[in-house]
This record gives structure tokens, C-alpha cells and sequence, in this order.
């Protein structure tokens, strides 16, 4: 795999897209793009919710992805605008700190942290100047990373206009850590595909240090994303950090109980690693730890030997400040539980049994309901949706992203794709007017699509 994303030549006018977005470019900025940038989104396959925990995941990118038309000038200015016209324009100087409200997590705030990023990789103090239009065929907050991919775009963007190179890693690594200047606590999964991905095969991608391992998906079987039209915007709302918190908490605790320095420890994965156990023995040490009913602050603090000034300034993050309870056992439980799905994911990939598809789906499974159950991060339009999926001939289906809304992903026999497809219209989008306006972009085959790349007119 190349080290750097590719620069890859295109014709723009034999492609419809690009072909639109240049002359959107031209009429608003009266003149041609220098170059294009593009960056896909992603669907998790399955590994929800624990790669702020350490674990490895299991992605895809899919061939939805953010676009990007950029001219490189001596105005002073960083110049962007959308596409779509429900997206306002926004234009900031190149000399100022750039500054993001996480208050307010609009479009171009996310833009930002890529070049925020850039910047202070690269401690550039003055920026090239920049004209962008930017296009997305992503669902927005349907779980499917359009925000991320938008991050990774400005990324990749910031540096090609600044004539600066990184790797794939590196620009993963950059962009994973300026989306938190929005406010949201990532792992570092959905940026890592965005650059990693390769057109094909799904990638097993582990963290400390970042790598990416082809996954060959099993022949005889696609995936199908369909989103429940329900819309969650990370940054927008705490429910995702509290897990994120709830977690970090959780680590504290076990450590604790084994007799571990926490003060060090951060991630569900560092406890395992301290105690060199395997997950299994990490579930066993959950139930035998941690109660299932709800802690309070006071418990916590009491049992970490930590002021309750030190619990809100050490443990919680901004937008997490009011919680009183806190659910650690279903938290942990998950999160061991579905690293170890990965790796089962994984193995059954590998060594490709004649069963392959039944003993993926079942994994698939397991995954949803320890995500609704435990994790809570379901809702009632994505469980129905689930139920929906695995009635009309999925052997696997499963919510895929931070939930609370967003998208499902199934896993399908080819052969029954069709009857699918038409059984899940019928079943969750036509009978309600606003799923059935929106059932076109929001129920559709996808195979593995490629990373993060440059274009250059030919």
C-alpha cells in the first residue's frame, strides 16, 4: 500500500459530479479549481463504540464521500462554501487563530479542524490562502462519518494547498485529534478508514500503533446500508462522550480493584494490557467487580480515593459536567465483549469455513443487541428497522456508527439482495411520507471503496 494518499489524473468532464462542482466553482469564485480532494465515508461492520477504548475495529469506506474543488491564492483568506445551498458560506483570515465553537457545530467548523490541524502540525503562522466549494453524498448524522470524512478532506486539502506532504497514517493520526476541537471524544476509527481504505476489502484497523489489515469479506454475500432517518449529531449532543466518560470511568475502577496505578490508565484496553488477561477473563472480572446498578458520583469517588472536584476535572469531559450516574458494568461488559466479536469477525474471514455467512451474521447479532442492551446507543426506529432487515432475508444486521440514530448494516446473501431491497421498501420506508421521500439515498447496496485521494485535471 502507498505510503501518501495518491494524485491521482482525471477527466472532470467525464465525470458528472465534478463536472458540476467545477462550474459551481467557477461561478463563484471566477476561476477554475487547482485541484480536487476527496475523502469516503465509512460503515463499521462491526467493533461499535471501542476504538476510544483501545480495541480494534473492523470498517469499510464506502463510495459516499466528501468532494472538494480548491484554488490556491494570495487573497489571505480561507473562502468555503457548499454545494448544497442549505449550507451557508464562511470565510476566515489566514493570519487569526482559528477559532471553532463547539456550541455550534456547523458544516465549516468541522473544515476547520482539518486545517487546524495542518496548521499546527506544520506550525505554519500564515496559511495560503484557499477558495473551496466542497460536495457531499454522505448522509449527514446518519452514522455513516460524514463529519469525519469532511474533517479528513480539509485535511488532506490544507496540506496539498500548502505544499506540505504526510502519510496516510500521519493525516489519519492529525485529523482524528483536531475533530476533537468540536467537541467530540473519537477514537480514531472513522478517520483511519477514510485514508486507509483500499477499494475491495474491508481493513482490520489497530490502534498504538495505527495500522490497517486487509479483510477479504466472504464471496456469496454483500452489505446493505439502510438508514432509519432518525439524524444524531455527535458534537451536538453528550449522549456520545458520557460512554466515552463512562468508560474511562470503568478503567479506573477495575484497575483499582486489581491493585493497578489508574492514575495512568485512560482505556478499557490499557487495563487488559496491565493485567496481560484475555477477554474472556476481562468479562469474568466486570461481573465480579463492578455492580450493574447505576454509581454515583460519591461511590466513585469514594472507591478511587479522588475529590469530587477531581472526578469532575479528571474524569468528566465539557459537555458531561452535569452526569450523576453512570452505568460501568454494561459499559465494560460491551465494550470486552465486542472486541472479542472483532477478532471472531475477523478469523472467520481468514479462514473462510463453508458456513462463513451464518457464523458472521450471528456475530452481527450479538453485536446489536449488546449495543442496544448494554451499551444503549440503539433506538427504537433502528431496532425496528434491525427486525425489519433480519424478516426480509438478512442473516446479520446491526446499527453501525455512534447510533442513537443513523444507519443499520446488513448482511445479505447476493442472491436475495432484490427481494430484499423491495421487502425493506415496503416494510420500514413507504408507509411513512418522509422515510419514503428519503428511501433512495437512505437503502442501498455498498462495496469496500478506496481511501483518501488528490485529483489533478487532466
Amino acid at each position: 500500500m502507498a505510503t501518501n494518499p495518491p494524485k491521482l489524473k482525471t477527466k472532470v468532464a467525464a465525470n458528472e459530479r465534478m463536472k458540476n462542482l467545477k462550474e459551481t466553482f467557477e461561478s463563484k469564485y471566477g476561476e477554475s479549481p487547482l485541484f480536487y480532494a476527496f475523502a469516503p465515508g465509512r460503515v463499521n461492520l462491526i467493533g461499535e463504540h471501542i476504538d476510544y477504548c483501545g480495541y480494534s475495529v473492523l470498517p469499510m469506506a464506502i463510495e459516499q464521500n466528501i468532494l472538494a474543488a480548491v484554488s490556491v491564492n494570495n487573497s489571505g483568506k480561507i473562502q468555503l462554501a457548499n454545494a448544497n445551498p442549505k449550507y451557508k458560506d464562511f470565510s476566515v483570515s489566514c493570519s487569526e487563530e482559528i477559532a471553532i465553537d463547539r456550541d455550534d457545530p456547523q458544516w465549516y467548523y468541522y473544515f476547520l479542524c482539518g486545517v487546524k490541524g495542518i496548521q499546527e502540525k506544520f506550525g505554519l503562522n500564515h496559511l495560503a490562502g484557499m477558495s473551496c466549494v466542497v460536495d457531499g453524498t454522505i448522509p449527514p448524522s446518519s452514522g455513516l462519518s460524514s463529519s469525519s470524512a469532511l474533517v479528513c478532506c480539509s485535511g488532506l486539502v490544507t496540506m496539498e494547498a500548502n505544499q506540505k506532504s504526510l502519510s496516510k497514517v500521519a493525516l489519519a493520526e492529525i485529523c482524528a485529534k483536531s475533530e476533537r476541537y468540536i467537541g467530540t471524544e473519537g477514537g480514531g476509527m472513522d478517520q483511519s478508514i477514510s485514508f486507509l481504505a483500499e477499494a475491495g476489502t474491508a481493513k482490520l484497523i489497530e490502534f498504538q500503533p495505527l495500522c490497517a489489515t486487509d479483510v477479504k469479506l466472504p464471496d456469496g454475500a454483500v452489505f446493505v446500508i439502510s438508514n432509519c432517518c432518525v439524524e444524531m449529531n455527535k458534537a451536538a449532543s453528550s449522549h456520545y462522550n458520557i460512554r466515552v466518560v463512562e468508560c474511562r470511568i470503568a478503567t479506573k475502577m477495575l484497575a483499582q480493584a486489581r491493585g493497578v496505578d489508574s492514575n495512568r490508565l485512560l482505556k478499557l484496553a490499557h487495563v487488559q494490557m496491565e493485567l496481560k488477561a484475555s477477554l474472556e477473563e476481562m468479562l469474568a472480572l466486570v461481573d465480579e467487580v463492578l455492580h450493574p446498578e447505576p454509581y454515583s458520583r460519591e461511590e466513585i469517588c469514594k472507591v478511587l480515593g479522588i475529590t469530587s472536584e477531581q472526578f469532575s476535572t479528571e474524569l468528566l469531559s465539557a459537555n458531561t459536567q452535569e452526569m450523576t450516574q453512570f452505568k460501568l458494568h454494561q459499559r465494560a461488559k460491551h465494550v470486552y465483549g465486542e472486541a472479542a466479536r472483532v477478532l471472531q469477525f475477523k478469523s472467520v474471514c481468514d479462514s473462510e469455513p463453508a458456513n462463513a455467512t451464518r457464523l458472521l451474521g450471528e456475530l452481527m447479532n450479538q453485536s446489536h443487541a449488546s449495543c442496544r442492551d448494554l451499551y444503549e446507543c440503539s433506538c427504537p426506529e433502528l431496532d425496528q428497522l434491525v427486525d425489519i432487515c433480519l424478516k426480509s432475508g438478512a442473516v446479520g444486521s446491526r446499527l453501525t456508527g455512534a447510533g442513537w440514530g443513523g444507519c443499520a448494516v446488513s448482511m445479505v446473501p447476493s442472491e436475495k439482495v432484490e427481494s430484499f431491497l423491495q421487502a425493506v421498501r415496503e416494510e420500514y420506508y413507504l408507509p411513512d411520507p418522509r422515510r419514503a421521500a428519503m428511501e433512495k439515498q437512505s437503502l442501498f447496496v455498498s462495496k469496500p471503496g478506496g481511501g483518501a485521494a488528490i485529483y489533478l485535471e487532466e
